[in-house]
This record gives C-alpha cells, structure tokens and sequence, in this order.
C-alpha cells in the first residue's frame, strides 16, 4: 500500500499490481547484479546459489526439449523465477501477490502465446502451418480449426489456471490469519508456500511444452 500512496501523492497513479510487478523486477535485476558484480572461478555465497540453480534447470530444459532448448532456456528460467517471486509475493503481510490479478498472468501468457509460435515461424517457415494441419492431407479441413481453437485456448488456460489458484490462495491465507493464531497457521503457510512453488513450475512446463512442439517438425 505504501507504494501505491506515494506513486499516488507524486501524481502517477498506478494500480497496485503493477507497482509491485516492478518492485520485484528492480529487486530481482538488483540480485542478479549482486551475484554477477564480482564473479570468480570458485563460486561462492549468491554467485554459488545462482549457478548452481541455474545449472539446474537448464539441464532440465535440455532433457525435455534436447539442444535446440539451450536458444529458449534464459526466457524460460526467467519466467519461472519471476512468477515464483510473485507467487511468493502474497504470503508477505499487506502485499497482493501481482499474479492473483488476471491482467497479470493474462500479459505472460499473451507473451508466451507469441514466443513459442515466434518461434515456430523462425525455424520452420511457413511450413510451420502443417503443426495446425494433422497428419493426413486430407484431415486438414477438420484439424485446423480444431487446432487453431486449441491453441487459441492455451493463453487462456495459462492465465485462469495461474490467476484461479493464486488468488484462491490469498484469499483462504487472509482468512487464514483472520481466523488462527500465528504459530497454528505456519504448517499451511509452508504448504503454501509448496503449493506456489508448484504453480510457478506448472507454468514453466506448460511454456516448455508449447516451445517443444514449436520445435519439432510437422508429421
């Protein structure tokens, strides 16, 4: 709240899940500069942490989606790291997490809609067409708008399914401190802290996915 008073009082009012999206984007370029300002060969202390999860992950991409993975992994990772962040966001007192506003989650998956089929245009031309086509000539006339249905689906599956548990979750954890004692609350405050986490990581599947099947080539 205090950011929205005082961008209010310089007379640039904003809405409050836009503040705190770029109050955790200005906090996450801050750690990436902390953890990247005195790199050393031997990785200690965030440089250690960063390495070490990124490593991770990218591992994991390259598993899924083979080589070609290691050209979309930076977009990837950053989109898990970010939702996490805003996920998280909402279990800090006084703060919306910015992903329980649907226009939040709608603008990722819009960006992931366009990404993935970005890439799809980029590597296979318009040939990139046969992905909506099916597997027989003449199945076309009936797989294509089935598919560009589909697919048309898919930003708007990512943005109620982030935005639908999300906000579900500020909601029962408000009631949560409403109704119970603070140490009784902490088992379910790790559960859903659990349950952010996995919300942030089915969103980075589901992109991945979607950046898989860009890739592949039409059968």
């Amino acid at each position: 709240m205090f950011l929205k008073e005082f961008f209010y009082y310089i007379g640039l009012p904003m809405p409050q899940h836009v503040l705190y999206s770029w109050f955790f984007i200005i906090l996450l370029l801050l750690l990436a500069w902390t953890a990247t300002r005195r790199m050393t060969l031997v990785p200690r202390g965030v440089q250690n942490f960063f390495e070490f999860l990124i490593k991770a992950v990218e591992d994991f991409v390259v598993a899924n989606m083979g080589e070609p993975g290691r050209k979309v992994f930076p977009v990837l990772f950053t989109l898990l790291i970010y939702i996490w962040v805003l996920n998280v966001s909402g279990l800090i007192p006084s703060i919306d997490a910015p992903t329980a506003n649907i226009n939040t989650t709608a603008s990722m998956a819009i960006f992931v809609f366009l990404y993935y089929n970005y890439w799809g245009f980029k590597l296979h031309g318009l040939k990139y067409i046969k992905h909506f086509m099916g597997p027989y000539w003449w199945l076309a006339p009936i797989m294509f708008p089935i598919e560009i249905v589909s697919h048309l689906a898919r930003p708007l599956s990512l943005t109620l399914r982030l935005f639908g548990n999300i906000r579900g979750e500020e909601i029962v954890i408000a009631l949560m401190f409403l109704l119970a004692p603070l140490l009784g609350s902490l088992p379910i405050f790790i559960l859903f802290l659990l349950m952010k986490t996995m919300q942030a990581f089915v969103f980075f599947m589901l992109s991945m996915m979607y950046l898989k099947g860009a890739f592949e080539e039409a059968h």
